[in-house]
């Protein structure tokens, strides 16, 4: 393997590989690559994002972050259609991107439920017609990243411009890598495969319905941060419900372990240390090859962001309660909404 392919492994990848070596020096040598590897994406996140605030504004690095999670993700993902519909497609969800969230976020409690519903079928209807790929985990998690950090006036202008410059650049970058593969599904093909017999089609809604209805019940019991648990419910929601099960049974223990973490950071590193507490996060996060440590290096960053706003034991309350309620929520309803799916299909068939 060469060094360029030993930096595209994941970190699952990574590990595996150093531990097929049994001389320590051989091994020594590809822990430091993978170190090197953490350090690298760290660096070239952290300038892509200055630049991208540089240029669309500083209220718009959250909106950095999803372009560049979407143009990572895309260099070895597809939409799992032709490249040249798959582009298209890329240029529609960017679109839901711009709109969505800052809609969801004008109108009444109710009607962003309702906007939410929507804009999250057609995030997964479009982007995760495979759903092994496991394309939600970057795209509907950009989309709860920007409602949850949602600006107004001139930095949404700039946040329209700066996610029409970053669907341009994800399209190309899809179309430019997947170009070659044989695909014969088109964007047309997509909307005719939907269908209540198909698991993926009722995995596309439960978790939509679930996704929406839990930043609703957020919503309406007045939790700050109430994006958490959407983005605790997104994480748990696999298509799989013993895998499903398994990844809520770390989520509330992991972000309790990384909420004692961060106190412990917090208090024993200087003050002008916590500024480099989201960083020391995704260090830890870039070593974590398991969903139970990767989730509770993340809560140390998202304390980071949190704790100016809502004061260290505010943001640990909320990301506990908020990462609890979203990963337990769904849960519960994913068997019992797919029953009714399932109910609804049977007396369709039947002609009820």
């Amino acid at each position: 393997m060469t060094f360029y392919q030993e930096l595209q492994l994941n970190q699952a990848g990574s590990k595996a590989y150093i531990a097929s070596f049994q001389d320590p020096r051989e091994k020594l040598k590809h822990i430091g690559i993978y170190i090197f590897k953490i350090i690298l994406n760290i660096a070239f996140s952290v300038a892509f994002i200055t630049g991208f605030t540089l240029l669309f504004g500083p209220e718009n690095g959250i909106t950095g972050l999803v372009v560049l999670l979407c143009v990572q993700l895309f260099r070895f993902s597809d939409l799992g259609i032709r490249a040249s519909h798959g582009a298209a497609g890329i240029l529609i969800l960017f679109g839901i991107f711009a709109v969505g969230p800052k809609l969801a976020s004008l109108v009444p409690t109710g009607w962003a439920f309702c906007v939410n519903l929507v804009c999250i079928f057609f995030i997964l209807l479009l982007g995760c017609h495979n759903i092994k790929l496991c394309n939600h985990s970057i795209l509907v998690l950009s989309y709860l990243l920007l409602q949850g950090y949602d600006v107004s006036g001139h930095a949404y202008r700039m946040r329209l411009a700066g996610l029409l410059a970053g669907g341009i650049a994800t399209a190309v970058v899809l179309y430019h890598n997947h170009r070659k593969a044989v695909c014969p599904c088109t964007l047309q093909s997509i909307f005719q495969s939907f269908s209540l017999s198909s698991e993926r089609t009722r995995w596309q809604l439960r978790f939509a319905f679930g996704l929406s209805s839990v930043l609703l019940i957020a919503a309406l019991l007045g939790l700050s941060k109430a994006v958490w648990a959407g983005i605790a419910a997104m994480s748990v929601f696999l298509p799989a419900r013993d895998a499903l099960v398994s990844r809520v049974k770390f989520r509330a223990p992991a972000n309790l372990l990384g909420s004692a973490l961060f106190l412990a950071l917090y208090f024993l590193l200087p003050k002008s240390a916590h500024a480099w507490l989201g960083i020391i996060g995704g260090f830890a996060q870039g070593l974590s090859a398991t969903y139970g440590w990767q989730t509770a290096f993340n809560t140390i960053g998202a304390l980071s962001i949190a704790a100016p706003v809502l004061g260290v034991p505010g943001a640990i309350f909320y990301r506990v309660i908020n990462n609890a309620l979203g990963s337990v929520y769904v849960w519960l309803f994913d068997p019992l909404f797919d029953r009714l799916l399932l109910l609804v299909h049977r007396r369709k068939a039947r002609g009820c």
